[in-house]
């Protein structure tokens, strides 16, 4: 419907709008660190003003992290302390509620911030491209949830292996496996799995005949043991710790539903098939995305999951490893012939607990009197007779960067929408329906507004890598 033919959505972990772009278009530009200078007519995007610096309601201040602050605790986003967090609007318990208390560290970190010297490169696409400041998570929660809600706008329709606290009245609000995946590597730690009811945008692209896949580094098995796939590839992160680059489901949603599991991280059959219907069932390693992409076979929807090391999570990622991770991405698209019919969305699961000063839109209430405190105890607004429980949102707000030749250039798109938005842009892009049973898909809202079908703009941005700096090649 779009000139877009081909959509590639890159997935990043865990952080808020106000964490990595706060301050935006200014940063500090300390010496020696890489310097980002605005042109003059970028637009200002809903920050932090000098009043949320200084004087908060919180009981800190947001406070700078330096680059060399790459790795950090992680912050409580689970889904009761998230909602406590945001204190029923007066967004003041951050501290409380979500701060870090792992040994070592200090619960202020859940208000700090980076600049423009640190994720240098989303600053430079963001002013070169499109992206979003009213962007929500779908719901208040953890990872597993909201990559749900990415595929499928759903969270309800969870099946446990067994009882456990992470599914309420058939939803899921918290983390566990799938029940169908022999690379899990939590299962020995957390053995209660998890399989989703209904349909996922995956579903609705298959019964088209659309091309599409899930590309995760990391899951190509380097060995199979006793018939099952083990899937061992490790890189060392920023500070030098070796982490697994396929860690469970998380990192692959669509590993959750039973029409699309491949649950034995089955190869392709060829090259040419991948993004079509075989084996694999639309599950790939990243490689496979690239097999595809270079010899001209680019899936229409590929979604990209970086390596654990490079997906953005604090305590096992950092933003210097997701820059080049991002940048190289990026770079290399922007060579193929195929660049000129792309869209790239850059996106984030959650926030991690990071502080947001934007108080989300209550679309989905929800009164389970064990769970949802938004509002009060037991209370995230009054949902309607039949609405599935648990799903109070939407959730905090999260970055999005739309960096296409069709987008709207050095463009801050102020609409309200939600992760979802992405799903409903595949679903009109190729007029696949939408996937009905209360998936957030048809409230979601448009991201159209950040795309100018008229006006392409076919000059292409490199940068280095390394510093996020505009590159000459």
């Amino acid at each position: 419907m779009t000139p877009i033919e081909h959509l590639v959505v890159i997935y990043q972990e865990n952080h808020s709008f106000d964490n990595y772009f706060g301050t935006y278009p200014v940063a500090a530009n300390p010496q020696g660190e890489p310097a980002f200078n605005a042109r003059p007519d970028t637009p200002t995007v809903n920050g932090l003003s000098e009043a949320l610096l200084t004087d908060n309601p919180n009981s800190a201040n947001p406070q700078r992290l330096d680059r060399s602050q790459e790795i950090t605790c992680d912050n409580n986003h689970n889904y009761k302390p998230m909602q406590a967090a945001y204190d029923g609007g007066l967004l003041d318990k951050f501290v409380q509620a979500v701060g870090p208390t792992s040994s070592g560290c200090d619960p202020t970190l859940t208000m700090d911030y980076y600049d423009g010297n640190t994720v240098t490169g989303l600053w430079d696409y963001a002013q070169r491209f499109a992206m979003s400041d009213n962007n929500f998570a779908g719901t208040f929660g953890p990872s597993v949830p909201q990559a749900l809600n990415l595929i499928s706008g759903q969270t309800h329709g969870a099946i446990s292996s067994r009882a456990t606290s992470a599914v309420a009245n058939g939803t899921l609000i918290g983390n566990l496996p799938p029940a169908h995946d022999d690379c899990d590597a939590s299962g020995a730690v957390n053995p209660t799995t998890l399989e989703m009811a209904g349909s996922n945008i995956g579903d609705l692209l298959n019964a088209k005949g659309i091309t599409w896949g899930w590309f995760t580094g990391g899951f190509k098995p380097t060995s199979y043991v006793n018939g099952k796939a083990v899937c061992g590839s490790t890189h060392d992160n920023i500070a030098g710790v070796p982490q697994n680059d396929y860690f469970n489901g998380e990192d692959d949603p669509f590993q959750y539903y039973p029409s699309t599991n491949n649950a034995h991280h089955v190869p392709p059959s060829s090259v040419a098939k991948i993004g079509s219907s075989d084996q694999a069932r639309h599950q790939y390693d990243l490689s496979d995305f690239w097999a595809a992409a270079d010899s001209g076979h680019m899936p229409a929807v590929s979604f990209l999951r970086a390596p654990s090391y490079a997906q953005g999570h604090p305590g096992y990622s950092d933003p210097l490893d997701e820059q080049q991770f991002l940048v190289t991405t990026i770079n290399r698209l922007e060579k193929l012939p195929a660049w000129r019919s792309t869209a790239v969305m850059i996106t984030w699961d959650e926030s991690d607990g990071w502080y947001d000063h934007v108080m989300p839109p209550i679309v989905s209430p929800s009164n389970d009197p064990a769970n949802d405190v938004l509002d009060g105890s037991g209370l995230c607004g009054t949902p309607k007779p039949g609405a599935y429980l648990d799903r109070c949102g939407f959730g905090p707000r999260i970055p999005l960067l739309v960096i296409s030749p069709w987008s709207r250039t050095n463009f801050v798109d102020h609409s309200v929408i939600a992760q979802s938005a992405i799903i409903r842009f595949i679903e009109d892009n190729w007029s696949l329906g939408r996937i009905g049973d209360q998936s957030f898909d048809a409230i979601s809202g448009t991201l159209a507004t950040m795309f100018d079908f008229r006006h392409p703009h076919p000059q292409r941005l490199f940068l280095d890598p390394s510093t996020g700096e505009v590159s000459s090649h």
